[in-house]
């Protein structure tokens, strides 16, 4: 199976890694042949590794460290990106406000659902288990919906605490 996939110009280096190692590790880890373009990277390898190479390589491209990405390979984790609404100054103001002030908004929400967070370009990425980044994501679409921090997090807190009755 070959697949291509298009990542921004400035992520590339960071998907190759020094010397090409972060390349090489997906490539070990999906059994996979990854050739890196110009335009797009191309992908070689058996179905599942080419998929799971794909999804890795496309979190790299949405702003996520290698290390993130790579929890990717486990079936358990999912990755999700989010369209900003349309227009600069929109996306720059919905931005800041889920970054919040030295990144506190987004450590806040990644602690209270247990994912990884990247917001570039205009999308905001998760990284996390099924659940746990429909969760994030909700608190997401609140936020851009323009709902104040503070009910956002009581309603994280409230989903967590139900989530430990459940366990």
């Amino acid at each position: 199976m070959i697949k291509n996939v298009k990542i921004p110009e400035e992520r590339l280096p960071v998907l190759i890694g020094k010397n090409g190692a972060t390349k090489r590790s997906i490539q070990r880890k999906t059994k996979t042949k990854i050739t890196a373009g110009e335009e797009e990277i191309i992908i070689d390898g058996e179905s599942i590794g080419v998929l799971d190479a794909e999804s890795v390589i496309k979190a790299i491209g949405r702003g996520f460290s290698p290390v993130h990405a790579e929890l990717l390979m486990d079936e358990e984790n999912t990755l999700v990106i989010i369209e900003l609404p349309k227009g600069e100054k929109t996306q720059k103001r919905l931005k800041s406000r889920l970054i919040g002030t030295r990144g506190k908004s987004r450590r806040n929400i990644e602690r209270l659902t247990g994912t990884y967070i990247s917001v570039y370009g205009k999308t905001v990425s998760l990284i996390g288990k099924y659940g746990n980044v429909s969760l994030a994501e909700q608190a997401i679409q609140k936020i851009i919906k323009g709902i104040p921090h503070r009910f956002v997090y009581e309603f994280l807190e409230a989903r967590q605490d139900e989530r430990e009755e459940k366990s």
